[in-house]
């Protein structure tokens, strides 16, 4: 017999999930070129269970790295576009009289999906963007007193358009804390930007992906996620950054929910990596696209900020705290 331990399924299905993994990576990063970074953010986003926030000017790419990750998860996916006079029944669905049966019938919205891409979010008045608020955190739409559960798992990818412009309302603070992490892509490198140029269509690139997860895929790397190791070290360091967005007078520091949802994207992160183990660097990856939203960063466009872009918020604590003590 031979001495060499047999493979669990187990450790089968984390070699095929990780595979699939870099294999979607792979793909992602021929449509959204030159942003690896964001692309693997993105991706832990989802795997941690979060809802993602992508944020920037139009024509950025929002939407394509939205629908190509869409397409590879290999989920039910629908998309939405927002405008001002969109009421919240439009997204949830609503109650209709039906006279056969004398008795009134829920027809469910789009949000009834797995992946729901909220484009264009913050084009919508408040109360229609308020109408997702339940939706994203319990994973249920309440109608005419009646709860009914979405399908999962269920993920909110939502796009949204600088302050600046007109026609945007920006988004009331309890929404914000229901993303997980808040992306943004910027200008392409001249590199990249001469391969859009003579490169095909996004949109014919899109059409022939396939998907490389699928349903099940997905929640064995969620399973995987919360499986990942934590060190008491890199959690000291986690409390440390934690305390120091807590001991400004600027801004509002990191709620509990904060500090859970940083831990659960350095997992993700370190398991998208092909990790056991959350390292300090992988609280770094993360803590900007995690916290900067929720500590009241603004997002200013690139042609904006005249020679170097300043520090974010997050960037900032992290500068000022050290990884060991």
């Amino acid at each position: 017999m031979s001495d060499t331990p047999l493979s669990t399924p187990s450790s089968i299905d984390y070699q095929n999930n990780q595979q699939q993994i870099t294999q979607l990576l792979t793909q992602l990063n021929t449509i959204v070129l030159d942003k690896p970074q964001v692309v693997k953010l993105a991706l832990s986003c989802v795997l941690a269970g979060g809802h993602l926030l992508l944020q920037d000017l139009p024509g950025m790419g929002k939407t394509t790295l939205a629908q190509g990750l869409a397409q590879l998860l290999g989920l039910s996916f629908s998309r939405v576009q927002f405008t001002n006079d969109m009421l919240p029944a439009d997204i949830l669905g609503m109650s209709i009289y039906d006279p056969a049966k004398l008795a009134f019938e829920f027809r469910s919205g789009p949000i009834f999906t797995q992946l729901l891409l909220a484009d264009e979010i913050n084009r919508s008045s408040p109360k229609t963007q308020s109408a997702l608020l339940e939706a994203m955190e319990e994973r249920q739409v309440t109608q005419d007193g009646q709860s009914y559960r979405l399908p999962q798992p269920f993920f909110v990818i939502a796009t949204q358009n600088p302050l600046q412009q007109a026609g945007v309302y920006p988004l009331p603070e309890s929404q914000l804390d229901r993303f997980l992490m808040c992306l943004s892509l910027g200008y392409p490198s001249q590199a990249a930007e001469r391969a859009l140029l003579q490169g095909q269509d996004r949109r014919k690139l899109l059409q022939g992906l396939t998907a490389v997860l699928d349903t099940k895929a997905v929640q064995l790397a969620q399973q995987g996620v919360h499986q990942v190791y934590v060190a008491d070290v890199v959690l000291d360091y986690l409390q440390r950054l934690v305390a120091k967005t807590r001991a400004s007078q600027e801004y509002h520091g990191l709620s509990p929910r904060g500090v859970l949802s940083l831990q659960r994207a350095a997992q993700a992160y370190s398991y998208v990596s092909g990790h056991t183990e959350v390292t300090p660097e992988d609280i770094q990856a993360v803590f900007a696209a995690v916290t900067d939203h929720r500590l009241g960063q603004q997002f200013v466009p690139a042609h904006v900020v005249s020679g170097q872009a300043p520090q974010t918020i997050a960037q900032r604590i992290m500068a000022e705290v050290t990884v060991l003590v």
